[in-house]
Protein backbone atom coordinates (compact mmCIF):
# COMPACT_ATOMS: atom_id res chain seq x y z
CA UNK A 1 0.00 0.00 0.00
CA UNK A 2 1.13 3.60 -0.92
CA UNK A 3 0.02 7.15 0.80
CA UNK A 4 0.35 10.12 -1.14
CA UNK A 5 0.17 13.52 0.85
CA UNK A 6 -0.76 16.69 -1.09
CA UNK A 7 1.20 20.25 -0.39
CA UNK A 8 -1.39 22.96 -2.63
CA UNK A 9 0.62 25.90 -1.23
CA UNK A 10 3.30 27.77 -3.43
CA UNK A 11 5.53 30.71 -3.66
CA UNK A 12 4.89 31.29 -7.10
CA UNK A 13 3.48 29.74 -9.83
CA UNK A 14 5.27 28.68 -12.45
CA UNK A 15 4.03 28.86 -16.00
CA UNK A 16 3.34 25.47 -17.23
CA UNK A 17 1.78 24.53 -14.04
CA UNK A 18 -1.60 23.14 -13.90
CA UNK A 19 -1.83 21.41 -10.65
CA UNK A 20 -4.16 22.19 -7.74
CA UNK A 21 -1.99 25.29 -6.17
CA UNK A 22 -2.21 28.29 -4.90
CA UNK A 23 0.40 31.24 -3.87
CA UNK A 24 -2.51 33.45 -2.16
CA UNK A 25 -3.87 31.32 0.76
CA UNK A 26 -0.40 30.92 3.11
CA UNK A 27 -2.66 32.41 6.01
CA UNK A 28 -4.55 28.70 5.65
CA UNK A 29 -0.69 26.43 5.82
CA UNK A 30 -1.82 25.76 9.87
CA UNK A 31 -5.42 24.72 9.43
CA UNK A 32 -4.97 22.83 6.19
CA UNK A 33 -2.04 20.52 8.19
CA UNK A 34 -4.83 20.01 11.39
CA UNK A 35 -6.98 18.86 8.54
CA UNK A 36 -4.49 16.28 6.71
CA UNK A 37 -4.13 14.63 10.04
CA UNK A 38 -8.00 14.27 10.23
CA UNK A 39 -8.52 13.03 7.31
CA UNK A 40 -5.53 9.87 7.69
CA UNK A 41 -7.23 9.54 10.56
CA UNK A 42 -10.22 8.27 8.88
CA UNK A 43 -8.39 6.85 5.79
CA UNK A 44 -6.73 4.45 8.41
CA UNK A 45 -10.45 3.04 8.94
CA UNK A 46 -11.77 2.86 5.65
CA UNK A 47 -8.25 0.95 3.92
CA UNK A 48 -7.29 -0.65 7.18
CA UNK A 49 -3.39 -1.06 6.97
CA UNK A 50 -1.98 -3.32 9.23
CA UNK A 51 0.99 -1.94 11.50
CA UNK A 52 4.29 -1.84 8.96
CA UNK A 53 1.96 -2.38 5.92
CA UNK A 54 2.81 0.96 4.10
CA UNK A 55 5.59 0.58 1.44
CA UNK A 56 5.85 4.38 0.85
CA UNK A 57 4.70 8.11 1.45
CA UNK A 58 5.40 10.56 -1.22
CA UNK A 59 4.89 13.98 -0.26
CA UNK A 60 4.24 15.99 -3.43
CA UNK A 61 2.29 19.73 -4.56
CA UNK A 62 2.29 22.31 -5.22
CA UNK A 63 5.38 22.77 -2.73
CA UNK A 64 6.32 20.76 0.19
CA UNK A 65 9.23 22.71 1.15
CA UNK A 66 6.66 26.16 1.56
CA UNK A 67 5.73 24.26 5.36
CA UNK A 68 8.01 24.00 8.22
CA UNK A 69 8.53 20.64 9.30
CA UNK A 70 6.98 20.85 12.45
CA UNK A 71 3.98 21.42 11.28
CA UNK A 72 4.28 17.87 9.45
CA UNK A 73 5.15 16.50 13.14
CA UNK A 74 1.27 15.30 13.94
CA UNK A 75 0.72 13.72 10.10
CA UNK A 76 3.77 11.43 11.08
CA UNK A 77 3.45 10.52 14.25
CA UNK A 78 -0.04 9.03 12.95
CA UNK A 79 1.00 7.51 10.22
CA UNK A 80 4.94 6.11 11.65
CA UNK A 81 3.21 2.66 12.97
CA UNK A 82 1.97 1.69 9.48
CA UNK A 83 5.09 2.36 7.54
CA UNK A 84 7.24 -0.13 6.80
CA UNK A 85 10.58 0.01 8.93
CA UNK A 86 12.55 0.74 5.20
CA UNK A 87 10.11 2.50 3.94
CA UNK A 88 10.50 5.09 0.96
CA UNK A 89 9.39 8.78 2.23
CA UNK A 90 9.89 11.33 -0.70
CA UNK A 91 9.31 14.43 -0.57
CA UNK A 92 8.87 16.84 -3.52
CA UNK A 93 10.99 20.22 -2.69
CA UNK A 94 11.71 23.61 -4.35
CA UNK A 95 15.50 24.57 -4.41
CA UNK A 96 14.93 27.87 -3.19
CA UNK A 97 13.01 26.79 -0.30
CA UNK A 98 14.38 23.57 0.75
CA UNK A 99 16.92 25.43 2.92
CA UNK A 100 19.49 23.37 4.99
CA UNK A 101 17.20 23.64 7.91
CA UNK A 102 13.98 22.31 6.20
CA UNK A 103 16.32 19.62 4.36
CA UNK A 104 17.19 18.66 7.97
CA UNK A 105 14.11 18.99 9.73
CA UNK A 106 12.39 16.77 7.47
CA UNK A 107 15.41 13.58 7.50
CA UNK A 108 14.90 14.07 11.25
CA UNK A 109 10.91 12.78 10.67
CA UNK A 110 12.08 10.13 8.91
CA UNK A 111 12.11 11.54 4.98
CA UNK A 112 14.74 9.20 3.34
CA UNK A 113 14.51 10.64 -0.25
CA UNK A 114 14.25 13.84 -1.85
CA UNK A 115 12.95 14.95 -5.72
CA UNK A 116 13.99 18.88 -6.47
CA UNK A 117 11.93 20.08 -8.94
CA UNK A 118 14.98 21.30 -10.46
CA UNK A 119 13.93 21.90 -14.04
CA UNK A 120 16.95 22.99 -15.75
CA UNK A 121 20.61 24.07 -14.85
CA UNK A 122 19.46 26.90 -17.50
CA UNK A 123 19.20 30.56 -16.19
CA UNK A 124 17.36 31.50 -19.34
CA UNK A 125 15.14 28.63 -19.23
CA UNK A 126 14.68 28.48 -15.92
CA UNK A 127 13.28 32.18 -16.45
CA UNK A 128 11.16 31.48 -19.22
CA UNK A 129 9.39 28.88 -17.75
CA UNK A 130 8.74 30.64 -14.36
CA UNK A 131 10.80 29.36 -12.26
CA UNK A 132 11.84 31.36 -8.61
CA UNK A 133 15.33 29.55 -8.53
CA UNK A 134 18.55 29.68 -11.33
CA UNK A 135 21.23 27.25 -11.70
CA UNK A 136 23.73 28.08 -8.93
CA UNK A 137 20.97 27.42 -5.90
CA UNK A 138 19.37 24.08 -7.73
CA UNK A 139 22.92 22.50 -7.42
CA UNK A 140 23.24 24.00 -3.82
CA UNK A 141 20.31 22.80 -2.85
CA UNK A 142 21.41 18.67 -4.35
CA UNK A 143 25.06 19.26 -2.65
CA UNK A 144 23.51 20.13 0.68
CA UNK A 145 20.10 17.19 0.79
CA UNK A 146 23.28 14.91 -0.04
CA UNK A 147 25.84 16.31 3.05
CA UNK A 148 22.76 16.11 5.45
CA UNK A 149 22.72 12.45 4.32
CA UNK A 150 19.97 11.76 1.60
CA UNK A 151 21.43 8.75 -0.45
CA UNK A 152 18.37 9.12 -2.75
CA UNK A 153 17.69 12.29 -4.59
CA UNK A 154 16.10 12.74 -7.77
CA UNK A 155 15.75 15.49 -10.36
CA UNK A 156 12.74 17.23 -12.48
CA UNK A 157 14.36 18.07 -15.94
CA UNK A 158 11.77 19.48 -18.10
CA UNK A 159 12.17 19.45 -22.34
CA UNK A 160 10.42 20.42 -25.12
CA UNK A 161 10.53 23.92 -25.04
CA UNK A 162 10.96 26.59 -28.11
CA UNK A 163 14.32 26.98 -26.17
CA UNK A 164 15.13 23.66 -26.34
CA UNK A 165 18.26 22.23 -28.47
CA UNK A 166 20.21 19.26 -28.34
CA UNK A 167 23.42 21.48 -26.60
CA UNK A 168 21.05 22.88 -23.42
CA UNK A 169 19.39 18.80 -22.92
CA UNK A 170 23.03 17.62 -22.88
CA UNK A 171 24.17 20.68 -20.76
CA UNK A 172 21.55 19.75 -18.42
CA UNK A 173 22.22 16.19 -18.12
CA UNK A 174 25.89 16.85 -18.00
CA UNK A 175 25.43 19.24 -14.94
CA UNK A 176 23.12 16.39 -13.34
CA UNK A 177 25.09 13.61 -13.50
CA UNK A 178 27.87 15.97 -12.07
CA UNK A 179 25.59 15.86 -9.02
CA UNK A 180 24.80 13.49 -6.31
CA UNK A 181 21.71 12.06 -7.28
CA UNK A 182 20.63 8.86 -8.65
CA UNK A 183 17.06 9.56 -10.58
CA UNK A 184 15.94 11.75 -13.05
CA UNK A 185 12.50 12.24 -13.59
CA UNK A 186 11.99 13.71 -17.58
CA UNK A 187 8.74 15.30 -18.68
CA UNK A 188 8.31 16.66 -21.75
CA UNK A 189 6.61 20.38 -21.81
CA UNK A 190 2.62 20.20 -22.03
CA UNK A 191 0.13 23.13 -22.71
CA UNK A 192 -2.40 22.80 -19.90
CA UNK A 193 -5.57 24.98 -19.75
CA UNK A 194 -6.12 27.68 -17.39
CA UNK A 195 -1.93 28.43 -17.55
CA UNK A 196 -0.16 31.71 -18.53
CA UNK A 197 1.55 28.89 -21.10
CA UNK A 198 -2.27 28.19 -22.31
CA UNK A 199 -1.82 31.62 -24.17
CA UNK A 200 0.76 30.96 -26.39
CA UNK A 201 0.93 27.48 -27.27
CA UNK A 202 3.82 28.54 -29.24
CA UNK A 203 6.20 27.99 -26.15
CA UNK A 204 6.37 24.08 -26.76
CA UNK A 205 8.58 22.46 -29.21
CA UNK A 206 6.65 19.04 -29.95
CA UNK A 207 9.77 17.68 -31.29
CA UNK A 208 10.10 13.83 -30.90
CA UNK A 209 13.52 13.44 -32.63
CA UNK A 210 14.53 16.02 -29.85
CA UNK A 211 12.44 14.29 -27.20
CA UNK A 212 14.17 10.47 -28.25
CA UNK A 213 17.54 12.51 -28.19
CA UNK A 214 17.08 13.32 -24.81
CA UNK A 215 16.27 10.03 -23.44
CA UNK A 216 18.51 8.07 -25.01
CA UNK A 217 21.03 10.55 -23.69
CA UNK A 218 19.61 10.28 -20.24
CA UNK A 219 19.92 6.49 -20.66
CA UNK A 220 23.25 6.94 -21.84
CA UNK A 221 24.68 8.63 -18.79
CA UNK A 222 23.63 5.52 -16.77
CA UNK A 223 20.06 5.66 -15.46
CA UNK A 224 17.84 3.02 -16.92
CA UNK A 225 13.87 4.07 -18.07
CA UNK A 226 11.56 2.10 -15.69
CA UNK A 227 8.62 3.98 -16.46
CA UNK A 228 7.39 6.61 -19.29
CA UNK A 229 9.39 9.82 -18.00
CA UNK A 230 11.41 7.98 -14.63
CA UNK A 231 14.67 6.84 -14.80
CA UNK A 232 17.33 6.21 -12.21
CA UNK A 233 20.02 3.70 -10.81
CA UNK A 234 17.35 3.97 -7.91
CA UNK A 235 13.92 3.14 -9.31
CA UNK A 236 11.23 4.70 -6.99
CA UNK A 237 9.29 2.01 -5.09
CA UNK A 238 5.92 4.56 -4.99
CA UNK A 239 6.67 5.18 -8.97
CA UNK A 240 6.10 1.90 -9.10
CA UNK A 241 3.77 0.97 -6.74
CA UNK A 242 0.95 2.64 -9.09
CA UNK A 243 2.17 0.84 -12.41
CA UNK A 244 1.49 -2.09 -10.27
CA UNK A 245 -2.11 -0.59 -9.30
CA UNK A 246 -1.20 -0.97 -5.72
CA UNK A 247 -3.97 0.62 -3.26
CA UNK A 248 -2.99 4.02 -2.13
CA UNK A 249 -4.26 6.73 0.52
CA UNK A 250 -4.82 9.91 -0.84
CA UNK A 251 -4.52 12.61 1.71
CA UNK A 252 -5.22 16.58 1.04
CA UNK A 253 -7.01 18.64 -1.54
CA UNK A 254 -7.70 17.07 -4.91
CA UNK A 255 -5.63 13.72 -4.10
CA UNK A 256 -6.93 10.70 -5.34
CA UNK A 257 -7.11 7.45 -3.33
CA UNK A 258 -7.71 3.88 -5.01
CA UNK A 259 -8.44 0.70 -3.07
CA UNK A 260 -9.42 -2.49 -4.78
CA UNK A 261 -12.29 -1.23 -7.25
CA UNK A 262 -13.15 2.34 -5.60
CA UNK A 263 -11.26 5.71 -6.29
CA UNK A 264 -11.91 8.19 -3.70
CA UNK A 265 -12.05 12.47 -4.60
CA UNK A 266 -11.50 14.43 -1.39
CA UNK A 267 -12.96 18.04 -2.19
CA UNK A 268 -10.23 20.24 -4.96
CA UNK A 269 -10.79 23.19 -3.58
CA UNK A 270 -8.41 24.33 -0.15
CA UNK A 271 -11.57 26.06 1.81
CA UNK A 272 -13.52 23.12 1.32
CA UNK A 273 -11.25 20.99 1.87
CA UNK A 274 -9.86 22.39 5.23
CA UNK A 275 -14.01 22.51 5.95
CA UNK A 276 -14.54 18.99 5.47
CA UNK A 277 -11.18 16.88 4.93
CA UNK A 278 -13.36 13.41 5.62
CA UNK A 279 -15.49 13.71 2.83
CA UNK A 280 -14.98 12.09 -0.23
CA UNK A 281 -16.96 11.17 -3.83
CA UNK A 282 -16.37 7.85 -4.58
CA UNK A 283 -15.98 6.26 -8.08
CA UNK A 284 -17.02 2.31 -8.35
CA UNK A 285 -15.33 1.03 -10.72
CA UNK A 286 -16.22 -2.14 -13.19
CA UNK A 287 -13.97 -4.93 -13.83
CA UNK A 288 -13.23 -4.21 -17.46
CA UNK A 289 -12.61 -0.29 -16.12
CA UNK A 290 -10.01 -2.23 -13.55
CA UNK A 291 -8.82 -4.59 -16.78
CA UNK A 292 -8.28 -1.47 -19.10
CA UNK A 293 -6.59 0.42 -16.66
CA UNK A 294 -4.08 -2.52 -15.78
CA UNK A 295 -2.74 -3.01 -19.59
CA UNK A 296 -2.50 1.50 -19.82
CA UNK A 297 -0.21 1.28 -16.67
CA UNK A 298 1.62 -1.87 -17.61
CA UNK A 299 2.34 -0.60 -20.98
CA UNK A 300 3.93 2.66 -19.49
CA UNK A 301 6.27 0.63 -17.23
CA UNK A 302 8.59 -2.48 -17.09
CA UNK A 303 5.96 -3.67 -15.04
CA UNK A 304 4.49 -4.77 -18.18
CA UNK A 305 0.97 -7.24 -18.67
CA UNK A 306 0.69 -10.29 -17.90
CA UNK A 307 -0.49 -12.76 -20.37
CA UNK A 308 -3.40 -14.31 -18.30
CA UNK A 309 -4.82 -10.57 -18.28
CA UNK A 310 -5.33 -10.56 -21.88
CA UNK A 311 -8.42 -12.46 -23.17
CA UNK A 312 -8.42 -14.08 -26.70
CA UNK A 313 -9.41 -11.27 -28.97
CA UNK A 314 -6.35 -9.03 -26.86
CA UNK A 315 -3.70 -11.83 -26.66
CA UNK A 316 -4.25 -12.20 -30.89
CA UNK A 317 -3.59 -8.20 -31.06
CA UNK A 318 -0.87 -8.54 -28.55
CA UNK A 319 0.78 -10.88 -30.75
CA UNK A 320 0.39 -8.90 -34.35
CA UNK A 321 2.53 -6.11 -31.88
CA UNK A 322 5.05 -8.88 -31.06
CA UNK A 323 5.61 -9.50 -34.61
CA UNK A 324 5.63 -5.37 -35.67
CA UNK A 325 8.58 -5.76 -32.76
CA UNK A 326 6.24 -3.10 -30.64
CA UNK A 327 5.92 -5.37 -27.65
CA UNK A 328 8.62 -8.26 -26.78
CA UNK A 329 7.76 -11.25 -24.31
CA UNK A 330 9.10 -13.05 -21.55
CA UNK A 331 8.60 -14.95 -18.77
CA UNK A 332 4.87 -14.88 -19.40
CA UNK A 333 4.26 -10.78 -19.54
CA UNK A 334 4.27 -8.70 -22.66
CA UNK A 335 6.77 -5.26 -22.43
CA UNK A 336 6.64 -2.40 -24.26
CA UNK A 337 9.79 -1.67 -26.32
CA UNK A 338 8.53 2.72 -26.64
CA UNK A 339 6.85 4.33 -23.94
CA UNK A 340 6.71 7.11 -26.76
CA UNK A 341 3.93 4.53 -27.82
CA UNK A 342 2.34 3.05 -24.53
CA UNK A 343 -1.44 5.00 -25.10
CA UNK A 344 -1.30 4.03 -28.81
CA UNK A 345 -0.43 0.18 -27.95
CA UNK A 346 -2.64 -0.10 -25.17
CA UNK A 347 -6.23 1.01 -27.53
CA UNK A 348 -5.01 -1.07 -29.80
CA UNK A 349 -4.84 -4.16 -27.62
CA UNK A 350 -8.30 -3.18 -26.00
CA UNK A 351 -10.28 -1.67 -28.94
Amino acid sequence: MLIYLHIPFCDSKCFYCAFNSYVDKFELKSRYMESIVVQLEEELKIFKPTKQSIDSLFIGGGTPSTIKPKLYKKFFEMLQPYLKKDAEITTEANPNSATKEWLSGMKNLGVNRISFGVQSFNDEKLKFLGRNHDKKRAKQAVIQAFELGFQNISLDLIYGTKLDDKNILLNDLKIAKSLPINHISAYSLTIEENTPFSKTPEVSKDSLELANFFINEIKRYGFAQYEISNFGTYQSVHNLGYWKHEDYIGIGAGAVGFLENRRFYPHFDIERYIKEPIYKKVENLTQNDLHVEKIFLGLRSKVGIAKEELNTKETSQAKILLEDQKLRFKNDRYYNNNYFLSDELALFITD
